[in-house]
């Protein structure tokens, strides 16, 4: 005797399929992206007035941005390395504004311990 459920391999609201009971399909407009790879995108949307198709698309496939000129993808994004704070830092100081800091808080510092 098999045991299990009389309605395996069905789930909760499933019935019939057709256009009658989930209603028609919108119409839609396929636009075909390139990235810099070579790959080929193409997203559907729905056709509808006032409709904005994006420029740019990222491809699902390697993540590069993707445009709609097949000759002339997106160039891939640059990468600039991680910056520490000292790095930031030093990008808007110079050394000699950096040593007169110093001295100022070391002043400041001194002047608290009364020494």
């Amino acid at each position: 005797m098999a045991g299990g459920s009389a309605i395996r391999g069905s789930r909760v609201g499933a019935g019939p399929m057709g256009e009658a009971e989930r209603g028609e399909a919108a119409p839609r407009v396929w636009v075909s992206y390139w990235c810099s790879a070579g790959h080929e995108t193409r997203p559907s949307f729905s056709e509808e007035p006032g409709m904005v198709i994006p420029d740019t698309w990222d491809c699902p496939r390697c993540g590069l941005p993707a445009g709609q000129d097949k000759e002339n993808p997106p160039a891939p994004p640059k990468n600039e390395p991680y910056k520490t704070h000292l790095a930031y830092v030093k990008e808007r100081r110079s050394d000699e504004d950096g040593a007169a800091l110093l001295d100022e808080a070391l002043a400041a510092l001194r002047a608290r311990r009364g020494g």
